[in-house]
């Protein structure tokens, strides 16, 4: 597995973005960034916010944008950025190559 790959956004997760900048009526960019904590070790932080200045910075379609740190970006290596809908609810989530093991909340896990 290439560590050097940067993780990959799906066209949902750009849509729904999209949508909530629409509504918001700003243009912000998701950031994605791996924090210590959690039950399993680490946890996911997916918020809006500005790029700052080391980001990498994932552009999709209409100028939407997706962030990663430079200290997340090892951790998110091959991963997947995608927006689901389920019955409990509608999120971004990650799906990660890296992660060996996930608790059931989906947003913390350990490698």
């Amino acid at each position: 597995m290439d560590l050097n790959l940067p993780p990959k956004v799906t066209e949902r997760a750009f849509a729904r973005l999209a949508e909530i900048n629409a509504e918001a009526g700003e243009t912000r960019a998701l950031r994605v960034a791996v924090e210590g904590g959690g039950c399993s070790g680490f946890q996911y932080d997916i918020r809006l916010d500005d790029p700052a200045d080391d980001d990498l910075v994932i552009e999709g379609p209409g100028g939407q944008r997706v962030l990663v740190d430079p200290v997340s970006l090892p951790f998110l290596a091959n991963a997947t950025i995608d927006y689901v809908e389920e019955l409990i609810g509608a999120r971004f989530v990650v799906d990660n190559p890296n992660a060996t093991s996930s608790c059931g909340c989906g947003t913390s896990f350990s490698i």
